[in-house]
């Protein structure tokens, strides 16, 4: 989930809309969908997004709500999808999986007491991104003409990738690790309410007076999606044990540490598994009609839940002339 130890050493300021109108953003897709599915169904009726044979689709009240915001500021997402799970990120992936497993189980004892509040917040805690999830979000974004491609590993190591070699403006996500990824400038809270915070890579290193290297040093000490940290070491003890000492193996030689794999980390930040084959497009053209069909009529959303949505894509179309930006 990214590395939140970072966000005290990041620079964060708010950037106005009209500062990035016309921008392509790079979204992590299962940073931003996860957000969604776990709002939507954190305080949303199952019975809403559940289709008559069980099936849960909330992620697409969760798209139709999410996507007007980058509409009406004429942002054009690219949205970023996973590949494989890179093996050095097993134990994190089996420490999420035992989470899930627990909350899973406090959710059915909260099911059989009659506590609606503790379902309702632990529903949330055990969602996970099926294939019928990323299939229909997929659907979905063709039809919307949201252009997506997929990564062959970490989706925001792809997007951190694109905005380093300036395909697109931005990054978009919730995750501090596009830090440690490279990515000079990452959008927080697009589709939240108010304007977003700009992550600012160049600014965090002159704040901290360190290169980008040492960054990743630096988190590595803190722990990543990757490694545990070192035991007591914060972000700012990793700050003044790099100036120290210079980089992480000379800190964890004077402290007598030691991290495994932490050569092999090191090179997952710096060069990730990323991919060129891909097309960057700034024209969108949504077809409205096919998507609201597709949402309430194929997969049984409830029409109220997404109208909205929908009608605050359609009103941008003719603001924004959306299929003309750029």
């Amino acid at each position: 989930m990214g590395n939140s130890d970072l966000r005290s050493l990041a620079s964060i300021t708010e950037l106005p809309f009209a500062e990035c109108t016309g921008s392509t953003v790079a979204v992590d897709a299962h940073n931003w969908l996860y957000r969604y599915l776990t709002t939507t169904v954190k305080w949303t009726n199952d019975a809403v997004y559940t289709t008559n044979d069980g099936t849960e689709v909330a992620n697409l009240i969760g798209v139709i709500k999410g996507l007007p915001k980058f509409f009406e500021h004429e942002l054009v997402p690219i949205f970023v999808f996973d590949g494989g799970v890179t093996e050095l990120k097993d134990d994190e992936v089996e420490r999420r999986r035992a989470q899930r497993h627990d909350a899973e189980e406090q959710l059915e004892a909260a099911r059989e007491r009659g506590d609606a509040v503790a379902a309702a917040r632990l529903e949330a805690r055990t969602q996970r991104l099926t294939e019928t999830i990323q299939e229909t979000t997929r659907e979905l974004l063709t039809m919307l003409d949201v252009p997506y491609i997929d990564a062959p590993a970490e989706g925001e190591a792809q997007a951190s990738y694109m905005n380093r070699i300036g395909d697109v403006d931005y990054v978009g996500s919730e995750d501090y690790d596009t830090l440690l990824f490279g990515a000079p400038r990452t959008l927080r809270g697009i589709t939240s309410k108010g304007h977003p915070e700009l992550m600012d890579l160049e600014a965090t290193l002159d704040r901290h007076d360190i290169t980008y290297e040492q960054l990743v040093d630096v988190g590595i000490l803190c722990g990543t999606d990757f490694n545990e940290g070192v035991h007591g070491v914060g972000p700012k003890t990793a700050i003044k044990l790099i100036h120290q000492y210079g980089d992480l193996f000379a800190v964890l030689e004077a402290r007598g540490e030691h991290i495994s794999h932490a050569d092999r980390i090191r090179e997952l930040f710096f060069n990730p598994p990323t991919t060129d084959d891909y097309t960057i497009r700034t024209d969108v053209n949504p077809d409205v009609d096919a998507a609201r069909e597709y949402v309430v009529d194929t997969w049984e959303i409830d029409a109220s839940e997404v109208e909205r949505g929908f009608e605050r894509i359609e009103s941008s179309m003719v603001q924004t002339g959306l299929n003309d930006w750029l």
